[in-house]
């Protein structure tokens, strides 16, 4: 029997013949650099049926080739059938990058490899270019996957609607002058607008055609006169395109390549290599403009927060702090009075809780809900209905949601019944990581990948890791995972005030099970008085939007510092203070019971 995946590896793998390449790039994004992107645009999925969120694949004439991170390790391997494709886990020894795997097969020998240029950034590309330089990198007109998939829905086709004031921390007029204030100052003329959440953020709409993400298909233009928005305009109302008619021309999506390289000629574009495609950069390469290199400056602007954001985030953080601890409640008690219950219905009930805050819009990323084994599966986005939780077994519960004015992502590991000596020590580090990071205080142009060593040394001392960041970024009222700040091992950006982040250490073991603690924190100025005078005055710290209960059956206190130890103690009483008060009394008694 042919499966899917095979009959579409061998109609890709025929194209591949008839072009006349060797190979073709099918990246995880899509035109908009996203990391969740809408079913049409879900191309890598449906060639290989692996479904997680990053992950490229490489298809040749006569095999194919998946690379993923540590997130996806074990996923990778529930989901692709090594028969067909060969699974990369980036990191291992003997697994190759893409790159590595693309040498292996050229052997120094010509070889021709074929990528859609909107769906790679320029700085992939430049690096492609300079690891392999033998190898003939071609830009080809068109995605084959979609040539061979036939016609799919529509993704452009979701209202788009504005952000209350009360959320947006300046009009479109403000922004736009932020931003063409950093243009003049690099000497460029001309900004493109790749990425869907800067678009959002800088216009202050939203829409619905991603799942989680409240954004919408689009691209933008920035001048220093004029912007421009190409979108499918039959879904924007009247009203809010009279409102934007005097800051931005409003053109079909359809129109953006053309107009794209009329306005290139004689411009000085201001190109940000890694939220721009090559594709863009190709259009707008034809009129010979002049290149001006940076970080895109929307992306350093929409990460330090405004007040409005930072209230607003803050609010939203709380809600669903609520929401969460109202489910733990719920879930001890289910479990203590003998029900079963299974992965999906815990997924289920947590949204019902969700649901009964006020602003609730949605879910801001499937919600993670993994059991004994399935815990160890670091992105399990698929609780199952037929999984009954059982008892002694760790419950790892990710999960986020989007209210006006704000996003959350939270994670609580949890035991249900009695935890055994293994499951609390290791839980025990891996909040002693936590700890260590959300305590540190440190000068501002201190970057993330500092912080990551830091949070990773309490488990490094007793021979545990974990494969994946400490932390991300997170938008307002906008995408959950959000640059340029972040907590990882390559993580170059300073961590400034304004900014939000998670902190999520984990310890994960196939078989065994995992376990992630994560709150999102702000980054704040902290006062130091006891520095000496030659060093920065200047010091940031963390303080957090999360006041979700830890579980104190899974904590060692033998093992923790005293700094440590009282840490919990003070992070547990402003828990009890900010949630009591509003949850419902037999809640806010059994919290007070809980916390000790």
């Amino acid at each position: 029997m042919v499966t899917a995946v095979a009959s579409r590896l061998q109609a890709l793998q025929e194209l591949l013949g008839q072009q006349g390449v060797d190979a073709y790039v099918v990246p995880s994004a899509d035109e908009h650099l996203n990391e969740y992107v809408p079913e049409a645009k879900q191309r890598r999925a449906w060639v290989s049926g692996f479904t997680g969120s990053a992950g490229d694949l490489l298809v040749t004439r006569t095999g194919a080739y998946l690379f993923v991170d540590g997130r996806y390790f074990e996923q990778a391997d529930r989901e692709v059938d090594p028969r067909q494709i060969q699974i990369h886990k980036l990191g291992q020894p003997e697994h190759k990058s893409l790159i590595e795997q693309i040498q292996a097969l050229a052997q120094g020998c010509p070889y021709r490899v074929a990528f859609d240029p909107f769906t790679v950034d320029v700085a992939t590309y430049r690096e492609w270019q300079k690891q392999v330089p033998l190898v003939e990198w071609l830009p080809v007109t068109g995605n084959w996957v979609d040539a061979i998939r036939g016609e799919v829905p529509a993704c452009d086709t979701a209202p788009v609607y504005k952000v209350p004031a009360l959320w947006t921390g300046g009009s479109v007029a403000d922004k736009l002058t932020q931003v063409r204030e950093q243009m003049r100052q690099r000497g460029a003329t001309l900004l493109p607008v790749t990425k869907l959440d800067q678009i959002a953020w800088l216009l202050n709409l939203r829409g619905a055609d991603i799942a989680y993400n409240p954004v919408f298909i689009a691209y933008g233009v920035v001048g220093l006169e004029q912007a421009w928005l190409f979108t499918n305009l039959e879904r924007v109302p009247q009203e809010i395109q009279a409102e934007l008619r005097p800051y931005v021309q409003l053109h079909p999506y359809q129109d953006y390549e053309r107009v794209w390289a009329a306005l290139a000629a004689g411009s000085r574009i201001w190109l940000a290599p890694h939220q721009t495609t090559v594709g863009t950069w190709q259009v707008a390469a034809a009129a010979n403009p002049v290149w001006v290199e940076g970080l895109h400056p929307i992306e350093g602007l929409k990460s330090r927060k405004s007040r409005a954001e930072l209230a607003g985030m803050e609010v939203a953080n709380l809600k669903a702090s609520r929401a969460k601890t109202r489910l733990i409640h719920w879930l001890l008690q289910q479990v203590q009075a003998g029900y079963t219950l299974t992965e999906a219905g815990v997924a289920a009930q947590l949204e019902q809780f969700y649901r009964q805050e006020e602003g609730f819009l949605g879910l801001s990323f499937n919600t993670i809900a993994g059991a004994g084994a399935n815990s160890s599966i670091v992105h399990y986005g698929t609780p199952d209905p037929h999984r009954p939780l059982g008892r002694g077994e760790l419950l790892l519960l990710d999960s986020g949601c989007q209210f006006w004015g704000g996003t959350t992502d939270d994670t609580r590991t949890l035991i249900l019944g009695d935890a055994d000596g293994v499951q609390r020590e290791r839980y025990t580090r891996v909040l002693q990581a936590h700890i260590n990071c959300a305590r540190q205080v440190f000068p501002q142009g201190t970057a993330g990948h500092h912080l990551d060593g830091i949070t990773r040394w309490q488990l490094w001392q007793v021979g545990l890791d974990y494969n994946h960041g400490t932390g991300h970024g997170v938008g307002a009222f906008l995408n959950v995972h959000e640059g340029p700040n972040g907590i990882h091992k390559k993580a170059s950006h300073p961590l400034e005030p304004g900014m939000i982040t998670s902190i999520e250490p984990g310890y994960y073991e196939p078989g065994w099970g995992g376990i992630r603690i994560e709150n999102l924190y702000q980054v704040v100025e902290v006062p130091r008085q006891d520095c000496p005078s030659h060093l920065p005055q200047s010091w940031c710290g963390f303080t957090s939007l999360t006041y979700i209960p830890l579980d104190p059956r899974l904590i060692v206190w033998e093992l923790l510092t005293p700094e440590q130890a009282q840490w919990v103690k003070d992070y547990h009483a402003q828990v009890y203070q900010r949630l009591g008060p509003t949850l419902p009394g037999d809640v806010a008694a059994w919290l007070e019971d809980y916390l000790g």
